[in-house]
């Protein structure tokens, strides 16, 4: 984070390989540890493990997918990060400090919100308890806003790597604890008691709030409304206008970021035109040109948001200003401090994990193979956690001991090569110690990259608007990714049939010479080529995966070498 006082420290020495490992051991580490934890729970209680409780209910599978718009919120965040940054807290702020008393609150609500939630019946109550699980859905989205604008001023830059990690970590046991735990307390109890537990989990997070080193004088930017008379007669229509113009471009907008157009398909439905909103859900989910409506959802929900803070042509409001500045500043600070950089910035944020994100078709790809799902589910999400975890503690260990713009070049091919590994497991065919070996090493270097662009993001905010421009980068990074990740499972078929006709994927057809004959043999029937053409069409698109991080490649050079003098050394 930049700031007057140039927290930042760009021209300090990087630590050494002692200094590097005992920044994990710190105090605001291990903060952060449980601030992930906190942050991890209640995300995965309402999104995930309240489908089984739901499932177990009685409930069908149309209602409980429509419980998934609970963390919607997670998706627009950023567009109430501007309130974070600027509001008080009464009594609180004064005690423990800008951050710490939001991040208390936060809390403190999710609590009482899991509590309702375990208080409830699904069958008797649905509606109430689909209220309690936005509640939560909404409170969490705002501790995470609070805990990355903590993380973010707590650490120089040096050590954003450790504390990304540290962070990582937490959630990710979290989301161990909160995907196992509450099953077998269903189990053995029942899911009220279940979720009444995870609810007292969460005085973990409330610990490390307590024990967080006090934060420095939080600065809140200035709104220049000077000269503009209060006129309450006109303004109070005219915020209702705004802000109800504002609620729908999100709607609108995390609609789209989010995948999920039911909320607007009930919306449509509720003033009568229910055939266009089942029109517009279908479009929002054919594959694959469904993604690109998602996108226009994104850039139409930001054009109604932008109208919505837009001050009136040639007459200054107070609500216009107000609502101007608060969402306008943040951008303005950004462009102003990187000027002809800020583009390429931008660009590096949002293709810089490019090809990790095109790889959505994994599962296919495994099952196609002959892996079966015991040993996909036993690889992947236990010795892949284990493996991605591995890796976050890398990212952080790289930044500070080799300085943030170096770690971040090197991020910028360990995703990409890594992508290889997987050419090279379709060529193995079945094998569970070849499985093992390619997705440890796609978890270690994801895990990498991933913390390296996390402690990135974070150097770039500024001093007053570090939640709402940390939560507008980790909102938008993902965006580019998902467009071309639509396009992947025809890209494998595009290639395979290729293979198949003696086209230019024809001549990786020879990996597979000596290939277990049981290799794709199950997906021969489904894909309509033969096993060789299949497994040619798998590695043609791993190769095309690997190129496209090239992008991320060039754009990770091009930021380095446009780093100030001050980080040249580090660069180099």
């Amino acid at each position: 984070m930049t700031s007057d006082a140039e927290d930042r420290e760009p021209g300090t020495p990087k630590a050494g390989t002692l200094g590097a490992l005992t920044v994990f051991l710190e105090r605001r580490a291990l903060v952060m540890l449980g601030l992930g934890f906190a942050s991890g729970l209640p995300n995965l209680l309402i999104f995930d493990t309240l489908s089984a409780w739901l499932r177990d209910a009685g409930l069908s599978l149309e209602v409980i997918g429509f419980f998934s718009l609970a963390t919607l919120a997670y998706s627009f965040k950023f567009l109430w990060a501007p309130l974070v940054d600027r509001a008080k807290i009464p009594g609180l702020t004064a005690w423990l400090g800008h951050r710490r008393s939001w991040m208390l609150v936060c809390q403190a609500l999710i609590i009482v919100g899991l509590w309702l939630v375990a208080g409830g019946d699904p069958k008797a109550n649905l509606g109430l308890m689909a209220l309690f699980a936005v509640f939560v859905g909404f409170s969490s989205a705002t501790q995470d806003i609070v805990v990355d604008a903590w993380r973010i001023e707590a650490a120089p830059d040096a050590k954003q790597g450790a504390m990304a990690a540290a962070y990582q970590w937490g959630y990710r046991i979290a989301m161990i604890v909160a995907g196992a735990a509450p099953l077998v307390l269903a189990e053995a109890f029942d899911w009220n008691f279940s979720y009444a537990v995870m609810a007292c989990l969460m005085a973990i997070g409330v610990a490390a709030v307590l024990a967080a080193p006090r934060e420095a004088a939080h600065a809140v930017r200035p709104i220049h409304a000077e000269g503009v008379a209060a006129r309450p007669a006109t303004e109070i229509p005219e915020w209702l206008i705004r802000l109800t113009l504002f609620v729908l471009g999100a709607l609108i907008l995390g609609s789209g970021l989010a995948g999920n157009a039911s909320l607007l398909a009930g919306g449509l439905s509720a003033i009568g035109q229910g055939a266009a909103g089942e029109a517009l859900a279908a479009a929002w989910t054919a594959k694959p040109w469904g993604v690109f409506w998602q996108l226009a959802g994104v850039a139409l929900g930001g054009v109604v948001i932008a109208l919505a803070a837009r001050p009136a042509p040639g007459l200054r409001t107070r609500p216009g200003i107000y609502l101007a500045a608060a969402l306008g500043d943040p951008l303005k600070d950004f462009f102003a401090r990187y000027h002809k950089a800020a583009g390429l910035i931008l660009a590096l944020v949002c293709l810089y994990r490019l090809s990790d994100f095109v790889l959505n078709i994994m599962n296919p790809f495994y099952l196609d193979l002959g892996f079966t799902k015991t040993e996909i589910a036993e690889v992947r999400k236990v010795f892949g956690v284990i493996m991605s975890m591995a890796g976050v503690f890398a990212g952080g260990y790289a930044v500070a001991r080799l300085g943030l713009i170096r770690a971040l070049v090197i991020g910028a091919f360990a995703g990409p090569l890594s992508n290889l590994v997987f050419a090279w497991l379709a060529a193995q065919g079945p094998q569970i110690s070849a499985l093992f070996v390619a997705i440890g090493v796609d978890n270690i270097a994801s895990g990498y990259a991933g913390t390296c662009l996390i402690a990135y993001m974070s150097s770039l905010t500024s001093e007053g608007f570090t939640a709402t421009q940390y939560a507008l980068f980790s909102s938008l990074y993902s965006l580019p990714g998902k467009l071309l990740a639509s396009q992947s499972g025809r890209i494998v078929e595009a290639a395979a049939a290729s293979a198949q006709a003696g086209g230019s994927a024809a001549a990786l057809k020879g990996l597979f010479a000596h290939t277990p004959p049981d290799a794709f043999a199950g997906a021969v029937a489904k894909s309509g080529v033969s096993a060789a053409a299949l497994g040619a069409g798998y590695v043609a698109f791993f190769f095309y995966s690997a190129a496209i991080g090239a992008i991320g490649i060039v754009l990770a050079f091009a930021v380095a070498l446009r780093q100030p003098k001050t980080d040249a050394a580090e660069a180099a």
